[in-house]
C-alpha cells in the first residue's frame, strides 16, 4: 500500500483554522491544538449569543418602556394590558424608540392604554 500524507490539503485546512483564529492570544493562534478549541469555542459561543442578542435587547426595551410609562404614572404590566384592550399593535422596540424620540406620541399612547383599561 501506499502512504498518504494529505500534505497540501492537509495545510490548507490548516491556514482556515489559523485565519479563523486571527486576533487571539498566545498559543491560541499558534498551537493547532488550542487554535481548534479555541475557534469551536468561539464559534459555539457566536451561535448562543446570536440568540441572546434578541433576548438582551427585547429586555432592554421592556426596560425603557417600563421606566417611561410610570413617569406617566402607570405601571409596565397594566400599560401592556392596556394597549392590547385599545387594539394598538406596536412592538415593544417601536414603544422604547418613541418613548425615547417623540414623547408626545408616547404621551397620546398612554393616555389611550389608560382609558382601554378603565
Amino acid at each position: 500500500m501506499v502512504r498518504v500524507t494529505y500534505g497540501a490539503p492537509r495545510r490548507q485546512k490548516k491556514v482556515r483554522w489559523f485565519k479563523a483564529a486571527k486576533g487571539y492570544r498566545g498559543g491560541r493562534h499558534r498551537l493547532w491544538r488550542t487554535v481548534r478549541e479555541s475557534v469551536m469555542r468561539g464559534w459555539a459561543f457566536a451561535y448562543r449569543d446570536r440568540r441572546q442578542k434578541k433576548r438582551q435587547f427585547r429586555r432592554l426595551w421592556i426596560i425603557r418602556i417600563n421606566a417611561a410609562a410610570r413617569l406617566r404614572g402607570v405601571s409596565y404590566s397594566h400599560f401592556i394590558d392596556g394597549l392590547k384592550k385599545a387594539s394598538i399593535d406596536l412592538n415593544r422596540k417601536q414603544l422604547s424608540e418613541m418613548a425615547i424620540n417623540d414623547p408626545a406620541a408616547f404621551d397620546a399612547i398612554v393616555d389611550a392604554a389608560k382609558a382601554a383599561r378603565g
